[in-house]
């Protein structure tokens, strides 16, 4: 399971690999709206992630490492906020965590560490073989990042096939 934290949008996806193929089990965004304290945000984030983690029992789940550029850090403390409350809803369900950086995500689903969120999304939407283009980035992240931690703890990496 991949999972792109954040306050206002907090993408999540599940792969499965079965023989020959790897598919998509489940994957949306959960959502928090902006007028809400941040308390209650969270909390909804952590209460939608438990559910998620229960139903679907994940092997592992990978989140996106911490992340800012110098003139935001209020986006990295609000992102480490999310981060904290996934990582305890996975360890209260007993799910093993492992955090990847942007870049390594990247490199792996698009074989360019700089690329682009466009370019994330298409990569995704080829190697998983889906028929429409994963939105919003979110999505295409958390699936992105449920790739790349299939292919660092399994050894499957999906190939690019036909849309489906």
């Amino acid at each position: 399971m991949g999972v792109d934290p954040g306050l206002v949008d907090t993408g999540f996806g599940i792969l499965e690999a079965g023989p020959g193929a790897v598919t998509v089990v489940d994957a949306g965004v959960v959502s928090t709206a902006s007028n809400l304290p941040l308390e209650a945000r969270l909390n909804a984030i952590h209460r939608a992630m438990l559910k998620i983690i229960d139903e679907r029992r994940p092997t592992f789940l990978v989140v996106e490492d911490l992340y800012t550029e110098y003139k935001f850090p209020r986006t990295a403390i609000l992102m480490g906020h999310a981060r904290g409350v996934i990582y305890l809803a996975a360890r209260q369900l007993g799910v093993a965590v492992t955090a990847l950086s942007p870049s390594e995500v990247k490199r792996a689903v698009t074989g360019n560490g700089a690329a682009g969120k466009a370019q994330v999304q298409r990569s995704v939407q080829t190697l998983l073989g889906l028929k429409d283009l994963p939105r919003p980035s979110h999505l295409a992240d958390a699936l992105g990042l449920a790739v790349t931690g299939l292919a660092r703890v399994t050894g499957i990496t999906p190939r690019a096939r036909a849309v489906r």
